[in-house]
């Protein structure tokens, strides 16, 4: 048992020990009835790292008892699955999992499709990334997908608690969790990681009595020096350093995390799509040139592989390190998200709305609507926004050089109207 990692050791057997997806396991959901009634389609798990993925992969074989087949996209081949289908055509609803699908190139998941649609396997897969990019859509369109969101704070807790007090290896120990901060931190809301870095924690000294406390925690883990390693924690542990040292402005490290992945065999489109997002949330308006650099360079390295594709990405990190940064417009659509879950649907403007009809041109659908072109400057001072909401600035503008034109641009138009 001690050789066995502590996750694996505390890995769920049912849906009732699962802690989180409470919106997919729950009494009456769409997921929990289908396993209750032994029809399960063929699943797409989509969700960050260490949120149950697998697990539940595992509890649906073993509550339907059917014969379950596991491979890794990193690891195996078109060999591999054709393997598996071979001996599925001999039984009946076989589970096939494939962890980390969104690896299997267009050949490999074009070899599933048939099997799949002639019902000779079910396929249940597990993607970090969005399945929509990464699963060709005729795959796709015979799977359901499934969304599995981060665990929170009370769910991390939770799991300590209960790997302290069931786990038969802890036993041996008397734990005081006196802080849990940096167990969770370190972690990232990965439940495997977290419970194998208590682990890791608890048994670091021979003492039988262990206070765990933030302090203590940091030591244990700086100790803990791993290599990159894709298949592993350190994949999401590096692209966070990689994507935090662009957005703290410092291409050296950039460069350094950069070189990282890429000597660990990363995926260039993996790390091109970070880059992509970083364009828009941390640099946005600031410098809008960022994000045309950084599409180009996601489409260059789809068309270039390696060695040359690292000449591509080490010229677009460099570039969004070393650009002005603003979070504005990632700001501003969170502002407006939250404003449209607080007021539902209000309603839209008579006179912006369309009057595609005589009678809605009767109800004065449009009436009143100002053509900006017809006004000096192409603007006229009119509501765009509902009633409840006239006057709610979401967007404002970022204290950098750009985006000071454009502060300045604004209030010109709107005056006092927002506050710019």
């Amino acid at each position: 048992m001690a050789n066995i990692p502590l996750a694996e050791r505390m890995r769920p057997n049912t849906l009732d020990e699962l802690v989180g997806q409470e919106h997919l396991i729950s009494k009456g959901s769409i997921l929990r009835t289908a396993i209750e009634h032994g029809n399960i389609p063929s699943i797409i798990f989509w969700g960050p790292p260490g949120v149950g993925k697998t697990t539940i992969a595992n509890i649906i074989a073993h509550e339907l008892k059917v014969p379950f087949y596991q491979l890794s996209a990193i690891s195996s081949g078109v060999k591999d699955v054709r393997e598996v289908i071979e001996a599925a055509r001999q039984q009946s609803k076989v589970i096939l999992f494939i962890d980390e699908i969104h690896r299997f190139n267009k050949g490999q998941q074009d070899a599933l499709l048939g099997a799949v649609e002639k019902g000779i396997i079910t396929l249940i897969g597990a993607t970090t990334e969005n399945p929509s990019f990464e699963v060709i859509s005729a795959l796709l369109s015979r799977c359901q997908v499934y969304v599995l969101k981060p665990l929170n704070k009370n769910d991390l807790v939770k799991l300590l608690h209960k790997a302290i007090e069931k786990d038969e290896v802890l036993k041996q120990y008397k734990i005081e969790l006196k802080e849990t901060a940096a167990l969770i931190n370190i972690s990232g809301g990965d439940a495997r990681k977290l419970l194998n870095l208590l682990e890791l924690v608890v048994t670091a000294t021979e003492k039988k009595t262990v206070t765990v406390t933030d302090d203590y925690v940091m030591q244990v883990a700086q100790k803990k020096i791993a290599l990159y390693d894709k298949q592993g924690e350190q994949h999401y542990d590096i692209i966070s350093a990689f994507i935090k040292s662009m957005r703290g402005s410092d291409p050296n490290a950039a460069v350094y995390w950069l070189a990282r992945m890429i000597e660990g065999g990363e995926d260039v489109k993996f790390i091109a799509r970070r880059m992509l997002i970083l364009a828009s949330e941390d640099i946005g308006n600031a410098n809008p040139n960022a994000l045309l650099l950084a599409n180009a360079t996601f489409d260059a390295v789809n068309k270039i592989g390696y060695p040359e594709s690292q000449l591509i990405l080490s010229q677009c990190a460099i570039y969004l390190a070393s650009s002005a940064k603003s979070n504005s417009a990632t700001v501003a659509i969170g502002a407006a998200m939250s404003a449209v879950s607080q007021h539902g649907d209000l309603p839209v403007p008579l006179h912006i709305r369309n009057a595609p009809t005589r009678l809605m041109k009767d109800l004065d659908y449009g009436k009143g609507y100002q053509y900006s072109h017809s006004f000096d400057g192409n603007f006229s001072l009119q509501e765009y926004l509902p009633e409840k909401l006239t006057g709610t600035a979401f967007y404002t503008p970022g204290k950098n050089a750009r985006e000071e034109e454009l502060r300045k641009f604004l209030k010109g138009l709107w005056k006092e109207k927002y506050n710019y």
